[in-house]
């Protein structure tokens, strides 16, 4: 698992306004199976189930993942969403 720096809020906005992030284990891992997924971004309390999985995938279609700072319920705050995010995925080339 390669580890980058964290991303911050704001660049996490920043992508969520680009329209170019998804939102959500089930996607993400829908995503990677197509090879649309550039980054991971995991939650600082993922279940290790999901990481694991995440990992598979995204080993398989080359993405990288990215453990952030935030746990799930703060990640849904900056997601402005009204529950917890455990997973964002970053789409290729937009």
């Amino acid at each position: 698992m390669a580890m980058k720096k964290s991303f911050s809020s704001t660049e996490i906005k920043k992508l969520i306004k680009a329209k170019n992030i998804i939102i959500g284990t089930e996607r993400t891992i829908k995503s990677l199976k197509l090879g649309k997924v550039d980054k991971v971004l995991l939650s600082s309390n993922c279940a290790e189930r999901v990481v694991n999985d995440i990992n598979y995938y995204a080993d398989l279609s080359k993405a990288e993942t990215i453990r952030v700072r935030y746990p799930n319920d703060e990640l849904g705050v900056i997601c402005k969403k009204p529950f917890s995010v455990s997973v964002l995925s970053i789409l290729k080339g937009e």
